[in-house]
């Protein structure tokens, strides 16, 4: 893939990202100010109209999307770290691996949403850190089935059975010769957890969930104006859309560096 194809499937999410974490700093109004009657059309003063208490949805647009992306990235973060290793370790070592696959197995049966709703409500002061052990708990095990069917081919190499025979260390063999050579995969597992990520945090908001994202966040802009929707279309389809926006943006860019050529395929560090 050339420079020209990573610019153009990169710049979307660099600009997406930038936007939302200086959004703050650049919104023409604080999220608490009141520019217009609930739900007015787009005027010189309010872009994109009111919401239902009228409050500029330009301004609430620019200070939502922080928090949703910082959450999502720690999240996608955390699992695709875990499970790369966890894959990792069932290639090198099958009797390990057969006790995660099963425990993965009973995780993979449970519905995310209703685990949200049950360590959310019932430790409401976890807050925020009950979404991201839900995240991370019910995304690990599917996501080390994908790094664990990569990693069986590299395992069987034969640099991989060269280094675990001169006795090295099983943080070397794991992190120096073979995770490297899955580069491109955990690239791309982290686009994708980030938009699980995204979603599970999104999701979490709308369902007035206890968190400490603040009452900005684009998914509490959608549950919050949806009944307003014919009224002011933008209070509910701006923050729809960047969600998505986001999502699939950085999705592309992870897809993109993914997609670059491994900087080692045999033997040695990176």
């Amino acid at each position: 893939m050339s420079a020209r194809d990573w610019a153009l499937r990169g710049s979307p999410a660099v600009l997406v990202v930038l936007a939302a974490v200086l959004g703050p700093w650049l919104a023409p109004h604080s999220v608490d100010t009141a520019v217009g009657p609930p739900f007015a059309g787009p005027s010189a003063d309010a872009w994109l109209g009111s919401d239902r208490l009228g409050h500029d949805v330009f301004s609430q647009l620019l200070h939502g999307g922080w928090g949703l992306i910082l959450l999502a990235a720690f999240i996608a973060a955390v699992v695709t770290g875990l499970s790369s290793v966890l894959g990792a370790v069932v290639a090198l070592w099958p009797r390990w691996g057969a006790v995660i696959e099963r425990c993965a197995d009973l995780l993979i049966l449970l519905p995310v949403v209703l685990a949200l709703l049950l360590v959310v409500m019932t430790w409401p002061r976890w807050g925020t850190v009950g979404v991201v052990i839900v995240g991370v708990v019910f995304g690990v095990p599917y996501c080390a089935r994908v790094f664990a069917a990569a990693a069986t081919g590299v395992a069987a190499s034969g640099y991989i059975e060269a280094a675990r025979l001169s006795g090295e260390s099983a943080s070397y063999v794991i992190f120096r010769e073979l995770l490297p050579n899955l580069r491109e995969l955990l690239l791309t597992q982290l686009g994708l957890r980030f938009v699980a990520g995204m979603y599970l945090v999104a999701t979490a908001a709308f369902l007035r969930l206890p968190s400490v994202l603040g009452a900005a966040n684009w998914a509490v802009m959608v549950r919050d104006n949806a009944s307003g929707i014919l009224l002011n279309p933008w209070s509910v389809l701006a923050p729809s859309v960047a969600i998505g926006l986001v999502a699939v943006s950085v999705n592309l860019l992870a897809a993109a560096l993914g997609g670059r050529p491994a900087v080692r395929t045999e033997g040695g560090g990176s």
